[in-house]
């Protein structure tokens, strides 16, 4: 099976650390959950804000190793470096008929490397409000 093509834009995304393929890419009405916060944050805005501070504080060491498709969802194993820490988790991405992605759920072990995770991405959510 061919790499659906929602997946190929944010591989690109991902690889080239330049959120500016997001707004393309993800639906209007794009949900983002967060392992870091536990409401949805809903809606293209939001969901560009968290996907660039995530493309800061994991993109240098993110590599993704295995990824699952089907026709309209997909789940994209990674691990990357937080702190001197390793974090493993997935991605997983949903969309639309339109290819433009409604759903993006990150899901990140063990606890030690989720809650430097937290810490790295609250500080650049900040550092982002303030820019």
């Amino acid at each position: 099976m061919d790499r659906p093509a929602p997946v190929a834009a944010w591989h690109a995304i991902a690889e080239s650390r330049d959120p500016a393929g997001l707004a393309d890419l993800l639906a209007d009405d794009c949900v983002f959950r967060s392992p870091a916060v536990h409401t949805p944050q809903e809606g293209r805005a939001l969901a560009t804000t968290y996907l660039t501070a995530a493309l800061v504080v994991l993109g240098p060491s993110l590599t993704y190793v295995e990824e699952w498709c089907s026709e309209r969802s997909a789940v994209l194993e990674f691990s990357a470096e937080v702190d001197g820490l390793t974090v493993h988790g997935v991605d997983m991405l949903r969309w639309d008929e339109d290819a433009r992605l409604t759903g993006f759920t990150v899901m990140v072990r063990p606890m030690r490397g989720l809650q430097a995770l937290v810490a790295a991405m609250g500080a650049e959510l900040t550092r982002q409000a303030h820019a």
